[in-house]
């Protein structure tokens, strides 16, 4: 039977102190300690509000969310972390910002920053501008608190960019841990990252990357698969490799689904853009040439339509680990005769994991929730540990 000292005696085992006053852009660039300890925290915050303790570590302060493309899971899970732990949470809309004026990326950073404790920031469709628009945020808001202007340094939090989807990928860990029982009984399970027919065009290429990015470094046989013309930046993949031969997994590549879930443990079929068409997309819009945008599109549908056989069907689902593999999905979905005519999964199965797909959902607030106290309490134990013996209930009955 687990109590909050089962998790405090964890994170005191663990060195994190590199995440305090700091950011977290990408999974790669944490170690196994920060990671765990994300994980840690997450599931102490659960344990504490399902046992009506009250995790408010703020009295006051903002979180600032910016979202530059439509989100609704991580845009809720972003405002009850924030909410959880105390902070408020204003949205900014660039439309209704002096942004739309031309004010820059430093004057914006300052100016939303001054009660702020933590920022989400969310910019995925364009490669090679995402990520690193939220490095250039983030140096403003230091460069912001360095010259007195800020009295705290705001914490970025990456919500999701052109390279990878943090909270979403721990979160599915986090989901992937209690399902198997623990990092531990991770090694060896073989996890199938496949690409899925979709009607519609141009998604991220973030979720695919993040996944093969972070479920390699758990030991575990982690298979992307793709039609040919699919591909992902080949740095993440590189990541991939290096993370798989450090932790004793693997990390392959196939151009057939069927190879990918056969006596696969887990599978997360989605659809996702190819690389080359990303970066073409990303040099249209930055010539501004938008029939050429509208070709692109036009092509794109095309190519996807032809691999609507890369589907997650009953049929596959058969062939993976007992015919019982876990079916994860970032959601929402595109379900056939659902949500679309033809899409990424069979309706039956997405059926069938319903409650499992909401429960994965359920993990990124506290999972962003751990990020921020990470970035902002040097020793997250102790004020853990603070906030059981104050005792103070989030609901008083």
């Amino acid at each position: 039977m687990k109590t909050l000292q089962t998790y405090i005696d964890k994170l005191n085992k663990l060195n994190f102190k590199e995440m305090y006053n700091n950011d977290f852009f990408l999974t790669w660039e944490k170690t196994d300690d920060e990671l765990e300890a994300v994980w840690t925290i997450a599931d102490a915050l659960r344990y504490m509000r399902e046992n009506n303790i009250s995790t408010k570590v703020f009295e006051s302060g903002l979180g600032i969310s910016l979202f530059r493309d439509n989100s609704t899971r991580t845009r809720f899970s972003f405002a009850s972390a924030c909410n959880l732990l105390g902070l408020e949470v204003q949205d900014l809309d660039e439309g209704k910002s002096q942004v739309a004026h031309g004010e820059t990326v430093r004057e914006t950073a300052n100016m939303i920053s001054f009660m702020a404790d933590v920022i989400g920031i969310r910019d995925d469709m364009y490669i090679g501008k995402g990520n690193a628009y939220m490095h250039e945020f983030s140096e403003a808001v230091q460069q912001g608190h360095k010259d007195g202007i800020l009295e705290q340094r705001p914490t970025l939090v990456n919500l999701q960019c052109d390279i990878d989807h943090p909270t979403q990928c721990m979160a599915d860990m986090l989901h992937i841990i209690h399902e198997f029982g623990g990092v531990e009984n991770l090694k060896g399970k073989k996890l199938a990252m496949t690409w899925a027919y979709s009607p519609s065009y141009g998604k991220p290429l973030s979720v695919p990357q993040g996944v093969i990015g972070l479920m390699t470094r758990m030991g575990m046989e982690v298979v992307l698969a793709h039609p040919e013309g699919y591909e992902v930046m080949p740095e993440v993949e590189e990541v991939a490799k290096k993370n798989a031969a450090k932790s004793g997994g693997s990390f392959k590549k196939t151009n057939n689904m069927a190879e990918a879930f056969k006596d696969a443990d887990i599978v997360y079929p989605k659809s996702w853009a190819p690389f080359a068409a990303m970066e073409k997309r990303t040099n249209l819009y930055g010539e501004g040439d938008f029939e050429g945008i509208k070709t692109l599109e036009k092509e794109l549908l095309a190519q996807n339509a032809g691999h609507k056989d890369w589907t997650c069907s009953e049929e596959l689902m058969k062939t993976t680990k007992d015919g019982k593999a876990l079916y994860l999905h970032c959601l929402p979905a595109d379900i056939t005769d659902v949500s679309c005519k033809e899409g990424e999964v069979d309706a039956s199965v997405f059926d069938r994991y319903r409650d499992p797909l909401y429960k994965e959902a359920s993990f990124k607030p506290y999972v962003i929730a751990a990020m921020i106290m990470l970035s902002k309490f040097a020793d997250p134990a102790t004020i853990l540990k603070k906030l059981e013996e104050k005792g103070t209930p989030r609901i008083f009955k």
